[in-house]
């Protein structure tokens, strides 16, 4: 349903998709209008939901690029990775700089930790160009793929178009999905990568539900970060049970379990090729070898790790100046209550139930790792970590903003997604200024 037109009894419009009836008009699985009796949109309303989905993320790609300037991130360590692989290595001895470049020393040669997703994604460039590919177009254009697949998610879920745009503004400048695309640093083009994919994966879950088209977005999600492993029965689960509604698919979620083999296979060939394990030892590795937080044993997940982590994600406040800038956004993070305060929206999600808990399981679950590991995501601006369970917070805010919401509820929402946007502004805006000026 979309929301009434304003009239002199109701001037401004309110997110009210009301809640379900019998025969209640179903979102439709291409993200355009809901259609009657769940009927299939026409093929008009079809190409228009796809129109908007591309022309958002255009529009997403073209403000992040427009931040980064021309940007040529030197934390490039993809590059360096995809010109390796080109020349039939995984380690990149003959490339690597210095302690700026995080790769490690394992068995006499320099591995790169982060997880090569990104670096597949540039092969083509690195092809044409070699090491002058710049890293930071590809974190803006996945940037946009991301903002593109919001729109399209959140128009399937039956979210109106007017509120679609307020938490898409959130999702692109809200959220450190906008700061991270234009830097593109190593760490921060693979959360967008993430991001982007966890995206595809969940739109294709509202949509169609094709299991093995869910499982190619998922794991070139869980290749860019693999953190987000943690969702993955919650994932299966939607697969088999159905997103939005029940509707059981055996046969989808055997695809899905298919699909994901050979990406399982091509995972441990690389870790055994890296580590000789079949798992990703990397980040242990790197703790070892981390001269500044690391130990030289143990691992780097561990509960003592909570509390420093809990604060850094909702306590750390920015630092207040009396002299220009006044604000100072802390180098090693902010609180998302004052970068991101309009995702406790989510909290207001009620229906459908079943999709609401288990997105709920699915948030943390994958907030489990980085509430876990010993480093809080080192320098940034607010809380990049989050990214890894920002798209299923998003589908809740979602859920919450096309219900009943009392009207006074939404205002004060719209309120803190402002808020949350023009602090997300601000810390772009600081970091090109005092933090990474020029082409840096």
């Amino acid at each position: 349903m979309t929301a009434p037109d304003a009239t002199p009894n109701n001037p401004e419009p309110t997110p009210n998709v009301a809640e379900p009836v019998p025969n209640a008009a179903e979102p439709a699985p291409d993200g355009s209008e809901p259609t009657p009796n769940g009927a299939e949109p026409t093929q008009p309303a079809r190409s228009a939901g796809t129109m908007n989905a591309v022309l958002v993320g255009l529009l997403g790609a073209i403000v992040a690029l427009a931040f980064a300037h021309g940007r040529h991130t030197p934390y490039n360590n993809y590059v360096l990775l995809a010109s390796q692989m080109l020349q039939g290595h995984l380690w990149i001895d003959p490339l690597w700089r210095d302690a700026s470049i995080d790769a490690v020393l394992f068995d006499g040669h320099r591995y790169i930790v982060n997880d090569p997703v990104p670096a597949i994604l540039i092969l083509p460039l690195v092809a044409l160009t070699g090491l002058y590919a710049n890293q930071t177009l590809l974190a803006c254009l996945l940037c946009g793929v991301a903002v593109g697949a919001a729109w399209a998610l959140l128009e399937r879920i039956g979210v109106t178009r007017r509120v679609a745009i307020w938490l898409v503004v959130f999702f692109l400048a809200g959220t450190d999905l906008l700061w991270c695309s234009m830097l593109g640093d190593v760490w921060f083009i693979a959360q967008t990568s993430a991001v982007a994919f966890a995206m595809l994966a969940l739109c294709e879950l509202a949509g169609k539900r094709r299991g093995w088209l869910v499982a190619a977005w998922f794991a070139l999600a869980l290749g860019s970060r693999f953190t987000l492993v943690m969702a993955l029965p919650v994932i299966l689960w939607w697969v088999w049970d159905g997103f939005l509604v029940p509707e059981r698919r055996p046969r989808s979620a055997r695809s899905f379990l298919l699909t994901l083999l050979p990406f399982f296979a091509l995972w441990v060939a690389y870790n055994l090729a890296r580590w000789h394990v079949p798992w990703d030892a990397g980040h242990t590795i790197f703790y070892h070898q981390d001269p500044y937080m690391g130990s030289v044993t143990g691992s780097p997940f561990g509960l003592a790790n909570v509390p420093v982590e809990l604060f850094s994600f909702f306590i750390v406040a920015p630092a207040l100046h009396p002299q220009f800038p006044y604000i100072e956004p802390l180098v090693f993070g902010t609180a998302l209550a004052f970068t991101s305060p309009a995702l406790v929206l989510a909290f207001f999600a009620r229906e459908p139930r079943r999709l609401v808990v288990s997105l709920w399981a699915a948030t943390l679950l994958v907030a489990g790792p980085s509430l876990l590991y010993y480093a809080n995501g080192g320098s940034q601006f607010g809380m990049r970590h989050a990214l890894d369970f920002v798209p299923f917070v998003l589908v809740l805010m979602g859920l919450a903003a096309r219900s009943n919401l009392w009207p006074p509820i939404w205002r004060a929402g719209q309120v803190l997604i402002a808020w949350s946007a023009l602090a997300g502004l601000y810390g772009c805006w600081y970091w090109n200024t005092f933090l990474r000026p020029g082409m840096l």
